[in-house]
């Protein structure tokens, strides 16, 4: 997987992402189940690039046996102690410490990007089982509300990235870019929603890669920035965060 500055940022903050990012809805690992025609109960899975853990547990805890592998070693040791019972191998989904036809299921939440899927979709394929499936997933910004969209716009400017386009891909570009094309893959979007207090909303954006890599002086002014704005929307001090989950599940031949 990716050693870039941003790829690498998250070692820097694992505690706060652990306890700040989302979770992902029952309905994700419901389409998982249905594109590839069996329970998640009793499943081998690999969660490659599991970061502190959120969708492993999740995994876990619908029954399957799963291994988490993550390259970052603060990440690892947060997956360790969040997540019992569950082992923690560092790896790379580029080259993964897996056996051969070892896996039924393999996942990526938030993580596919940082792979070169040149390398990480012929390391799935010979992971997974013969009929085994790939799953990898985003919690992805919910243009359809006015605030989050404009919050996604000033963080890209402070940020000197290019915001992503408001239209998401077709179900083909969607399947190109992410280096799947030749295999038989189902997709999905699933729109949900969260409450959360407005320190954990600004620890979210916070936890972000291009948040990260910014000097502390920039971090601090956009969150500065970024409480003012939500105190004047959200008086109450909790704020409603909206996502769209994109699901796309491959199938091994």
């Amino acid at each position: 997987m990716s050693t870039t500055p941003r790829a690498m940022s998250f070692e820097t903050a694992a505690g706060q992402y652990a306890t700040s990012r989302p979770s992902y809805p029952a309905e994700l690992l419901d389409a998982i189940e249905e594109f590839t025609g069996t329970g998640l109960t009793g499943a081998r899975v690999a969660d490659v690039g599991a970061g502190t853990g959120i969708a492993t547990a999740l995994l876990r805890d619908r029954g399957a046996e799963v291994i988490a592998v993550e390259p970052g070693e603060a990440m690892a040791r947060e997956c360790r102690e969040r997540v019992t019972g569950v082992p923690v191998v560092r790896g790379d989904g580029n080259a993964l410490p897996l056996a051969t036809a070892s896996r039924d299921l393999i996942t990526y939440a938030q993580a596919w990007q940082w792979t070169d899927p040149a390398r990480s979709v012929p390391e799935a394929l010979r992971v997974l089982r013969p009929g085994g499936a790939l799953a990898i997933w985003w919690n992805t910004t919910d243009f359809d509300v006015p605030w989050i969209r404009d919050q996604h716009a000033r963080m890209a400017r402070h940020c000197g990235v290019t915001p992503k386009p408001a239209v998401r891909p077709s179900d083909s570009d969607a399947v190109r870019l992410a280096g799947l094309t030749g295999l038989r893959v189902a997709r999905r979007h699933l729109r949900w929603t969260r409450t959360v207090p407005l320190d954990t909303h600004l620890a979210n954006i916070g936890s972000r890669s291009t948040f990260l890599v910014l000097d502390e002086s920039d971090r601090h002014v956009l969150l500065t920035r970024e409480r003012e704005r939500l105190a004047e929307a959200f008086p109450s001090g909790e704020v409603e965060e909206s996502y769209v989950v994109d699901l796309l599940v491959a199938h091994r031949p």
